[in-house]
C-alpha cells in the first residue's frame, strides 16, 4: 500500500520530466492581492500566499469550497462528513477558532463559536477566486486572524450570462446551482443559488444546504462606485459523532444572513472604501434529534460593523489607513444575553529601497469593551535578487479573544471558563520564492510562540472538557511547494500542470500537569499534496489530486481523487468524479468515520 501511495504522489512528477512545451505567463504574476487597504502584486508579496483560481474551483474533484481548501498546502480541513456540510479549517497547526474567513474583505467571524466560520453564504459557482494568507494577519484584518485569513472574492460580470448545473452521486447525494449575470447599463448584478443534499454516508449524517447570493454595483461618474450584497445560507444536518460519540443522534440547523453596502472612491493617488455590514447566525442544536426537550441549544448572534479603509500613494511610498467599529451580541438559552463592542484603528506604510527591495510595516490597535486596548504591530521585508528569485521575511503579533462558547457554555461533556484571557502569539517567517518561465517554487520556515494559548483540556474522562490558558506553546514548521505549467497546444494530448508540496509542523506544547488536551496536539504534522491536470484536444480535462495526511494524534492516511470534465466551457458540459479512490479508512474530526470510495457525476449548461 505504501508503495502504491508513493507512486500516486510522484507519478505526476515523472510525467513532468517527460513533458515539453512552450512557456506561458501565469495569471498569478499580474494578479493583485486584495487586502482591505493596500494592493500588492502577487509576485512582490512578502508573505506566503496561496490563490485558488476559477479554473481550479471548477475542475478540482470537490463539490464545496471546504473540500477544495483541503488541497491547499498548509491548510488543514477537518470535515465531519462529505460535502463540507460542517468543517473546521486550520492554518499552520492552528485551530478552527484561529482562522479568519472573509467574503470580499467582510469578516464572517461569529462570537458564538468558530465552528460557524465556514457557513459561507456563497455558491461555489459564484466565487471568482480565493486568497489564502498564511501566518499572522491581525495587523491586516484585526483579531481572530491568528494563524491566517481566507478571503473569498466575487466579481460583477460586464456581460450577460447564465449558468446552471445538476449532479448526483453515492449516499443519495444530489444538488444543483444557477448563476445569472444581468448587467443593465452601468448597473452590474449577479445572482447565484445552490442546493446540495445527501442521505448521509452513515447513521444520522444526512444534510441539506441551500445558498443564495446577490451582488449589485453601479458606477457613479468616473471615480466612484456603490455595491450592495445580500446572502443567505441554510444548513441542516445529522451530527453523528460531530461533538461527542456518546450521543449518535445529534442534530443541528443553522441559518446565516449577510448584508453589506459599500462605497468606493478611486481618484488619482487616493483610494477610500467605506462599508457597513450585518451578519446574523441562528443555530439550533439537539443532543437527541427527535427529543429536543432532552438537551437543546438555541443561539442567535448579530454582528453589526462600520469600516473605512484607504490608501494614499506619494513619493514616499504607499500609506494605508483605516478604522472599524463593531458590535457583537448573542441571545442564547445556554450562553445568556451578552454584548460586546470593538473599535479598531489601522495604519501602515510601504516603501521601496535599493530599487529591488521593499519594506512594509504597520500596527492595528484594538479596543475591546471586555479587555481594553491591545496592539498588533508587524513588518514585512522583501528583496528581488533576480527576476526569478525573491527572498522575504516578516514578523507579527496575532491575537484572538475567547468566543462566548469558550467563556460560558454549559453541557454534559463541555463547560466554559469565564476567567479566560485572550490568546496572543509572536510570529516569525522567512522564505524564498522562485519563478522561472513556467516554474513556480517556494520554501518557507515559520515559528509561532504563545504563552497563553486557549485549549480545551480535562484531567480524565470522568470530567467535562473545559478551556484553559496554557503556559507555553511553540508551533514551527517548514512549507515547500513546486509547480510547473505547460502549454502544448500543438499536441492533442497535453499535460497542462503538475504540482507537489510538502509541509511539516512541530508543536511543542508544555502541558499542564494532569491535563489532557483536545485540539492543540491534533494538528497536522506531515502533509504531502500532489496534483496533475491533463487535457485532450479542447474537450476533455482530467484532474488528479493526491494527499498524504499525518496528524499528531491520529493515524495517517492517503487519499487519491480524480475528476474528468467534457466540454466544461461549452454550452453543454459533463463531469464525473471519484473520491478516495484508494478506499482508505480515516477520520478527520470528532469520531466521524469518513466514507470509502464514492462517486459523483453531473451536467452543466452555459449561455452568454
Amino acid at each position: 500500500m505504501k508503495k502504491f501511495c508513493l507512486f500516486c504522489l510522484f507519478f505526476p512528477q515523472i510525467l513532468l520530466l517527460r513533458a515539453q512545451g512552450d512557456s506561458t505567463v501565469m495569471e498569478l504574476d499580474a494578479m493583485l492581492i486584495q487586502e482591505n487597504r493596500l494592493e500588492i502584486p502577487f509576485h512582490k508579496s512578502s508573505r506566503n500566499i496561496s490563490v485558488i483560481h476559477r479554473k481550479a474551483l471548477e475542475t478540482t474533484p470537490a463539490r464545496s469550497l471546504q473540500e477544495i481548501l483541503a488541497f491547499t498546502p498548509g491548510v488543514d480541513v477537518r470535515q465531519r462528513g462529505v460535502g463540507g456540510v460542517q468543517a473546521d479549517v486550520g492554518i499552520r497547526g492552528g485551530s478552527f477558532e484561529q482562522t479568519l474567513m472573509l467574503v470580499n474583505g467582510i469578516k464572517l467571524s461569529d462570537p458564538q463559536t468558530g465552528h460557524h466560520m465556514m457557513n459561507i453564504p456563497v455558491p461555489l459557482s459564484g466565487i471568482d477566486r480565493v486568497d489564502i494568507l498564511k501566518g499572522p494577519a491581525s495587523r491586516i484584518y484585526g483579531q481572530n486572524a491568528y494563524t491566517g485569513a481566507i478571503n473569498i472574492i466575487t466579481s460583477l460580470p460586464e456581460t450577460k450570462g447564465f449558468q446552471a448545473g445538476l449532479y448526483g452521486g453515492d449516499f443519495g447525494m444530489r444538488g444543483g446551482n444557477i448563476q445569472i449575470a444581468l448587467p443593465v447599463g452601468t448597473f452590474k448584478q449577479t445572482l447565484g443559488v445552490s442546493h446540495d443534499a445527501s442521505d448521509g454516508h452513515w447513521h444520522n449524517s444526512d444534510y441539506k444546504v441551500t445558498n443564495v447570493f446577490y451582488e449589485g454595483g453601479k458606477s457613479i461618474g468616473e471615480y466612484q462606485e456603490i455595491k450592495a450584497m445580500i446572502a443567505f445560507t441554510d444548513r441542516t444536518f445529522g451530527a453523528n459523532g460531530f461533538y461527542s460519540s456518546a450521543f449518535p443522534d445529534q442534530w443541528e440547523s443553522i441559518q446565516t444572513y449577510l448584508t453589506a453596502l459599500s462605497h468606493t472612491l478611486d481618484r488619482d493617488k487616493l483610494w477610500i472604501n467605506t462599508r457597513a455590514y450585518w451578519r446574523r447566525n441562528m443555530d439550533e442544536f439537539r443532543l437527541r434529534r427527535e427529543e429536543p426537550a432532552f438537551f437543546q441549544n438555541i443561539h442567535t448572534t448579530d454582528v453589526l460593523a462600520l469600516e473605512l479603509n484607504g490608501r494614499y500613494t506619494s513619493t514616499l511610498g504607499t500609506s494605508g489607513f483605516g478604522v472599524e467599529g463593531r458590535t457583537e451580541q448573542i441571545d442564547s438559552n445556554n450562553l445568556g444575553e451578552r454584548k460586546r463592542t470593538l473599535l479598531g484603528l489601522f495604519a501602515e506604510h510601504r516603501i521601496t529601497f535599493l530599487e529591488d527591495g521593499d519594506l512594509r510595516a504597520g500596527v492595528y490597535s484594538n479596543y475591546y469593551s471586555e479587555y481594553g486596548w491591545r496592539h498588533f504591530p508587524g513588518a514585512e521585508v522583501g528583496y528581488q535578487f533576480t527576476d526569478a528569485v525573491r527572498l522575504y521575511g516578516n514578523v507579527g503579533v496575532s491575537f484572538r479573544i475567547p468566543t462566548y462558547t469558550d467563556l460560558y457554555y454549559v453541557g454534559p461533556t463541555n463547560i466554559g471558563n469565564a476567567d479566560l484571557e485572550p490568546e496572543k502569539a509572536i510570529n516569525y517567517e522567512g522564505g524564498i520564492k522562485i519563478r522561472k518561465n513556467n516554474w513556480r517554487a517556494e520554501a518557507v520556515y515559520f515559528n509561532r510562540h504563545t504563552n497563553n494559548l486557549i485549549e480545551w483540556a480535562r484531567s480524565d474522562e470522568s470530567v467535562p472538557w473545559q478551556p484553559q490558558n496554557f503556559n507555553e506553546v511553540t508551533f514551527q514548521g517548514v512549507e515547500t511547494g513546486i509547480s510547473y505549467h505547460l502549454n502544448t497546444s500543438s499536441r492533442n494530448l497535453r499535460l497542462d500542470e503538475v504540482s507537489l508540496s510538502y509541509n511539516f509542523i512541530d508543536a511543542n506544547l508544555i502541558e499542564q500537569e494532569g491535563k489532557e488536551t483536545r485540539y492543540a496536539l491534533n494538528a497536522l504534522r506531515n502533509q504531502v499534496i500532489g496534483g496533475m491536470q491533463a487535457s485532450y484536444r479542447e474537450d476533455w480535462e482530467l484532474t488528479l489530486k493526491s494527499r498524504y495526511i499525518e496528524r499528531m494524534m491520529l493515524d495517517p492516511y492517503f487519499l487519491l481523487d480524480a475528476r474528468l470534465d467534457f466540454n466544461r466551457l461549452k454550452t453543454l458540459g459533463y463531469f464525473a468524479e471519484c473520491s478516495n479512490i484508494t478506499n482508505s479508512e480515516y477520520i478527520e474530526a470528532g469520531t466521524v468515520q469518513m466514507p470509502g470510495r464514492w462517486f459523483r457525476a453531473g451536467i452543466s449548461f452555459r449561455m452568454k
